[in-house]
This record gives C-alpha cells, sequence and structure tokens, in this order.
C-alpha cells in the first residue's frame, strides 16, 4: 500500500511539474535578437532589429515545420558578459535555436564561442568585426552585413591616391575599433600611404576636443574615424564646431551609416564616398520593405543593420524548412548551399564557408542639402561594388574553414 501511494504521489507531482513548464523547445521555434537597445549602438539597432526580425517572421507565414514562431529580444548593454549569460540562458532554459544582430563585436566573439559549444547558430548581423569570419571564425557562426574590412578598403584606396596620403586614427578603445582601425591601415599602406599615429577612446564619450588636437597636430592630410554611431557622431560634430576638418585635413567616416548623416545633417557630411550593404531607396524591393518597416517604426526606413536582420532571419527558416529538422547541423548545412534571396539583397548572395555572406553592395556618395528631395533621403547611389571585391579575399583570411 505505501509503495502503490508513494507511486501514485510522483506520478501527480511529475505531472504538475510538466504542467507548470512553459512552453518547450518541442512547442514553438524561438529566434533571439541580442541588442543595444540604450547604448551608443541603439539607434541603429535597437527595436528596429526586433522589427525586421518579426517582419520575416511574418513574411515566412509564422510558422516553420508545424511550429509557432516566436522572436525573444534582450539588451546586452554592449557589455560581453552581459551578452554572454543571456546566450546562456535563452540556449538552455529557453531553446533558442539562432541568435541575431548582436551589435558589440566584443559580444559577437563571446557568443559566437558559446554557441560553436552548444551546437547553436549565431548571426552578426549589426556586428562589424571582420575578426568574426576570420580569428573568430567557426562553422555555427554567420556574418551577414556589412564588417570593417569591406568599411575600411571600398573608399580608402581611392581616397589615397587622390592625394589623402598620410593618416591619424581616433579610434574606439574596442575590438570593433581596433579591427577598423587595423583593416584600414592595411588599406592606406597597400594604396602607399602611410600611418602617422592614432588615440583610443572609450565608448559613449562625450568630448573629443583632446582627441581631435592630437589629430590636428599631427599634420595628417587625412583623419581616420575609427568609431561607431554615437561616438562617430560626436566627434564629427565637434570636428566641424571647431573647424578640425578642412581643405587640408579631410576627414574619413569609413563606417558612416545613414544615421549618422541624419544625425550629423548633410551640410556637414555632403560628399563623402562610402560603401554600403543597403539602402532603402535603392530599388523597388528596397523600399517596399522599407515602407512595411517604417509603418511599425513611425517613419523610419530601415537601417543597414536591421535589413540584415530581416534578411538572416529569413534565411535561416527557408534552411530549417528545407532541411525538415531543427537540428543546427543540418540547418546550417542548408544555410550554406541556399542562394539568400530577398527584399534587401542584391540579386542572388551566397554564404562562403567561414560564414561570411558575399552579397554585392554600393559605393554611395553623401548627397548635398540641395539635391535631397525628402526626409532620409541622403545617398546617390554610385556604383555597385561585387562582394568578392568588398569582403576579405579567402587567400588572406586565416580562418581555417576556407582551407578546407
Amino acid at each position: 500500500m505505501r509503495m502503490a501511494s508513494f507511486s501514485a504521489a510522483a506520478l501527480a507531482s511529475l505531472t504538475l511539474m510538466a504542467l507548470a513548464a512553459p512552453a518547450s523547445a518541442a512547442d514553438v521555434v524561438r529566434i533571439g535578437v541580442l541588442t543595444d537597445m540604450t547604448g551608443v549602438l541603439s539607434d541603429t539597432l535597437g527595436m528596429g532589429s526586433v522589427e525586421g526580425a518579426r517582419i520575416a517572421v511574418e513574411e515566412f507565414g509564422g510558422v516553420v515545420l508545424g511550429k509557432k514562431i516566436e522572436v525573444v529580444h534582450a539588451d546586452h548593454q554592449n557589455k560581453a558578459d552581459i551578452g554572454a549569460n543571456i546566450t546562456r540562458k535563452w540556449i538552455d532554459t529557453e531553446g533558442v535555436g539562432a541568435i541575431l544582430d548582436l551589435g558589440n563585436s566584443a559580444v559577437a566573439i563571446a557568443v559566437q564561442n558559446i554557441v560553436r559549444d552548444k551546437n547553436r547558430v549565431s548571426i552578426a548581423t549589426g556586428a562589424a568585426s571582420s575578426e568574426l569570419t576570420n580569428k573568430y571564425c567557426n562553422p555555427n557562426s554567420f556574418h551577414w552585413g556589412y564588417d570593417t574590412y569591406q568599411t575600411a578598403w571600398a573608399a580608402t584606396v581611392p581616397l589615397v591616391k587622390s592625394g589623402g596620403d598620410s593618416w591619424f586614427f581616433i579610434t574606439a578603445d574596442y575590438a570593433y575599433g581596433h579591427g577598423l582601425e587595423n583593416d584600414t591601415r592595411k588599406a592606406v599602406e597597400a594604396a602607399g600611404g602611410k600611418v602617422l599615429g592614432s588615440v583610443r577612446h572609450p565608448p559613449n564619450n562625450m568630448d573629443f576636443s583632446s582627441y581631435l588636437l592630437q589629430a590636428q597636430a599631427s599634420k595628417a592630410k587625412v583623419i581616420g574615424l575609427a568609431t561607431a554611431v554615437g561616438d562617430l557622431q560626436n566627434v564629427i560634430k565637434q570636428g566641424v564646431e571647431f573647424k578640425t576638418f578642412n581643405d587640408r585635413t579631410r576627414m574619413a567616416a569609413m563606417p558612416l551609416l545613414l544615421v549618422d548623416v541624419h544625425a550629423v545633417g548633410l551640410k556637414a557630411m555632403q560628399g563623402a564616398v562610402i560603401s554600403s550593404v543597403f539602402y532603402w531607396d535603392a530599388d523597388e524591393n528596397s523600399r517596399a520593405f522599407a515602407r512595411k518597416f517604417s509603418a511599425r517604426m513611425g517613419g523610419r526606413p530601415p537601417t543597414e543593420a536591421q535589413a540584415m536582420t530581416y534578411s538572416a532571419v529569413l534565411h535561416y527558416l527557408k534552411a530549417m524548412k528545407a532541411a525538415g529538422t531543427e537540428d543546427s547541423a543540418a540547418v546550417i548545412a542548408k544555410m550554406r548551399s541556399l542562394p539568400v534571396e530577398d527584399a534587401v539583397t542584391q540579386g542572388k548572395a551566397r554564404v562562403r564557408e567561414d560564414g561570411r555572406v558575399m552579397r554585392d553592395i554600393w559605393l554611395v556618395r553623401v548627397k548635398k542639402p540641395e539635391e535631397s528631395t525628402k526626409l532620409w533621403d541622403y545617398f546617390r547611389l554610385l556604383e555597385p561594388i561585387k562582394a568578392e571585391n568588398a569582403f576579405r579575399p579567402p587567400d588572406q583570411s586565416e580562418c581555417a574553414l576556407l582551407k578546407k
């Protein structure tokens, strides 16, 4: 009798535990957007990245393999330890299979290490260090949008050859800034220029006066700004105010994004030539996506990173459907074999063995104020840049996945 009572009690307890448990990975396919919600990168990432992911899920139909698709999101606060803790929790207790955006490159590196060990997927759509598919490459991680190699090389070589042959860098003191300065140094030197020095600033910096004075004192013809979004906007504004940038000392804002031009203004940025992985007004497909996105985001068009999050989520879901399983290895294999086709990608792109998406991009020039006809009408497309000319060639990579 005692044994029977115990067995019945144990069975009842297990049943209650099962009923109390949250929906498991067996019930829902979860995708995580790990981003900067409130910090220096939030203007180009944040809730816009979450909405990009949600649009992709809706376009896909909201269901894959008979399961509802759910997008979860969190703020990593630009701290690698916080990003790592969220990633572990998502994977271990919430069944998240893919983690996107990442934004901060140090966070992206930490997440890539975790998904490799736990056999999940990470897709950098907002992080930019080219080391993600070079030094830190692994089979479970992908780089979907811009990177420091692309932003460094596409416009730097023409600038050097047009007379800007001596450089000084103002660099963000974290992984992204270091990577961008390193890639740009190589581009400058390969084009016959020289680097006179550099200075590094902390993130979320408000006063760039001392850094600008050091750059000015170097007598360099070009001041390279190896920093991003809020910090980039601040250093440009202060450089214009202090008249640091002029006919003799040119500014090279390699990672300039649409939101930076919006924040600083066309008058200060007119004529800047950069490369871009996405522009909302490039063609009818990008405009259609922008209309759908801006209706949710108070009239703002999608940024480069937000468009890439949309693209990556859609491709991940297509790969899962084609694989017929949530198993990471099978999904990853399909991600590598299927072409990348969506509203924000020129033609067809492909995923290289190191996880780098090989997509054609644009060389663009920032418009003069009188050329702009409406809000956010800031870029003039100059010419397409083929993927093989935009991203690091395999023979320059140390990624073992490209050696196979």
